[in-house]
């Protein structure tokens, strides 16, 4: 006999206007910890990368002129993701100002994102700074990289983002895996028909 099939849970996302406290959070300094912070969160967010993807990044990954990131997924399938306005500015203000800071501490290695001795941030280390903004947001601790995917799939659904196009942007394999963020939506949609339509009640 088969078991029954646990349901898959709803991603966590955050509203939009905690994404932009988030952000605000992360530049509260022009250091270069503090650019790259700003730069890392934009990039997770406007991208939807996962946490290995963004600090996995090489500085030959980036085209800020384009506005496009070559992010490396699952089984190092590569995928192209249009990079918004603050992104890429946020990275173009890190990789010009912060970086070379960091960098002048380390042996020079390709990475983006680097931690305060010049080598490759690790995940742990994008982890910390993460929660530290996010404590200094008041947004708790529940914020994972991963609830900033989350968002950005959420908010591009929302927004009336066709959930192929989704797929492609999360590098999801199978559509079914990018089609758990449209229940979301869904009872988004309800509320707006209850609300809207005159016949609803």
């Amino acid at each position: 006999m088969v078991p029954p099939r646990t349901p898959d849970r709803l991603p966590k996302a955050i509203a939009l206007d905690q994404v932009e406290a988030l952000l605000a959070a992360a530049s509260v300094a022009d250091t270069p910890v503090s650019l790259r912070d700003r730069a890392l969160l934009e990039v997770l967010y406007g991208t939807g990368a996962r946490i290995s993807e963004a600090v996995g990044l090489d500085v030959d990954d980036l085209d800020t002129e384009e506005r496009v990131v070559r992010l490396r997924g699952k089984g190092g399938k590569e995928r192209i993701v249009p990079l918004g306005s603050y992104a890429a500015d946020a990275l173009t203000a890190w990789t010009v100002r912060g970086r070379p800071v960091l960098a002048a501490h380390g042996r020079g290695t390709p990475a983006v994102f680097l931690g305060a001795r010049g080598a490759r941030l690790s995940r742990q280390s994008a982890w910390a700074v993460l929660r530290g903004v996010a404590e200094r947001a008041q947004l708790g601790g529940h914020l994972s990289p991963h609830t900033l995917r989350h968002s950005f799939a959420t908010h591009l659904l929302e927004g009336g983002a066709d959930v192929r196009v989704v797929q492609e942007l999360l590098g999801h394999a199978s559509v079914t895996t990018t089609q758990i963020y449209t229940r979301v939506t869904v009872q988004q949609l309800r509320e707006v028909y209850a609300q809207s339509h005159p016949r609803a009640r």
